[in-house]
């Protein structure tokens, strides 16, 4: 059998020395590897496998173009859209088991758009000058290690020798582990929770594995979001229960974990079997107290802990948010059904809670009856989003969804 590869990618004009460590690291381990150059400044420090003209091709402009162009910016969009369409065409054919990058802004932009181009499971280290700080543009919903290697990546000393081992070492490891198709065997149902849901998540996930489902969870911060509906647009989901929408409250308002646009729509573009409630819609996230912007200082704030502030959605906000959910669920083109919880949507919406208001969530309902298509569903339970006959309503009407009968 030969050896499996690790794909090294950057720009070997500016670290042709570090990349060489790398290889050097890789293949006394026992693995091969395969170099991919994306410079565009300088001839690379040593002959590439895949070279920069070929990445720049694979992008559909020539490489002169960069190179007398000399927009720094328009060169790293470039590459990166040529490192991505390489890296999938070798992962394709089953040239690379592994990808390891290095750089500086310039290089974590190109290096993460490639790994984000290869599938869940498939080994991706980014060593990143940016790793200490705000890494979500760069991983996004793909399972990115990002590195930090305490220096700049400016030549080989006792620290970047140490960092380095370790990265070549961390990605030997993974490439080497036993490789298992990522699809369960069991049909998947994706669910969506805060902590303020948790117990009628936790219930449900419960109900359907007694079933004989996998029930994968997401935590509703964004990116959460973002990556059950990637997951779902990919074809790995049977089914969705979608419990906690928070998130469209704060694409609406304006909050710091809004999972964008597209948020509840990959179920209803695949046909994917959905049921659906406003889990947390009565709130919109934000940081510490002092990190919350100036126009919200007035509104009514509830300290979650010391990291994360809460605000409570108005009545005109919730009757948005019932139409802007009703729109999303009319363009679906499978089974879906949506449930309201009559007796509050979170943890602290309830009866002596702090976010307790049964005319926000009465406006939310008012929209839903007002905007949605007679072909989904509208069920109102009169319970709690946590009560434990609200988890069980839900389960029953996905396994309606899907076909089967409780």
């Amino acid at each position: 059998m030969s050896a499996k590869t690790v794909a090294l990618l950057g720009t070997l004009d500016t670290k042709g020395d570090e990349f060489e460590f790398l290889r050097q690291q890789i293949r006394a381990a026992g693995l091969a590897t395969l170099v991919i150059d994306t410079g565009v400044l300088d001839p690379p420090l040593f002959p590439p496998d895949i070279s920069r003209r070929e990445v720049a091709s694979a992008a559909g402009v020539p490489l002169e173009n960069l190179l007398s162009d000399k927009d720094r910016g328009q060169s790293v969009a470039v590459m990166a859209a040529g490192a991505s369409v390489v890296v999938r065409d070798l992962y394709a054919r089953e040239k690379i088991h592994g990808l390891l990058s290095l750089g500086g802004s310039a290089g974590t932009t190109i290096g993460t758009a490639a790994m984000r181009a290869l599938p869940m499971g498939f080994p991706k280290l980014m060593v990143s000058t940016l790793a200490s700080g705000n890494t979500r543009p760069f991983v996004r919903t793909k399972d990115i290690i990002m590195y930090y290697p305490v220096l700049d990546i400016a030549g080989l000393n006792f620290v970047t020798r140490r960092i380095l081992r370790n990265a070549a070492a961390a990605i030997v490891g993974m490439v080497l582990q036993e490789q298992t198709e990522p699809k369960s065997e069991k049909p998947v149902v994706a669910a969506t929770m805060f902590g303020v849901t948790t117990p009628c998540v936790s219930k449900a996930r419960q109900l359907l594995e007694e079933h004989g489902y996998e029930v994968l969870v997401f935590h509703a911060t964004g990116t959460g979001g973002q990556a059950m509906e990637s997951l779902i647009a990919d074809g790995l989901i049977s089914a969705v229960l979608d419990i906690t929408t928070t998130e469209l409250a704060d694409e609406l308002v304006g909050g710091i974990l809004s999972a964008g646009h597209d948020r509840l729509t990959a179920a209803g573009a695949g046909g994917v079997p959905q049921v659906v409630s406003p889990g947390a819609i009565d709130m919109v996230n934000f940081g510490p107290m002092d990190s919350v912007p100036e126009r919200f200082r007035h509104r009514q704030l509830y300290a979650h802990n010391p990291n994360v502030t809460l605000m409570r959605t108005t009545v005109e906000e919730c009757a948005a948010l019932g139409r802007i959910t009703a729109e999303k669920l009319n363009a679906a083109k499978g089974p879906v059904t949506f449930v309201m919880p009559l007796r509050g949507v979170s943890a602290i919406d309830a009866p002596g809670k702090p976010f307790y208001s049964p005319e926000a969530d009465a406006a939310y309902l008012q929209a839903l009856r007002r905007h949605l298509d007679p072909n989904v569903s509208l069920i109102e339970a009169d319970a709690h989003i946590n009560d434990e006959r609200f988890a069980v309503e839900l389960v029953n009407r996905l396994l309606e969804c899907i076909g089967h009968r409780p």
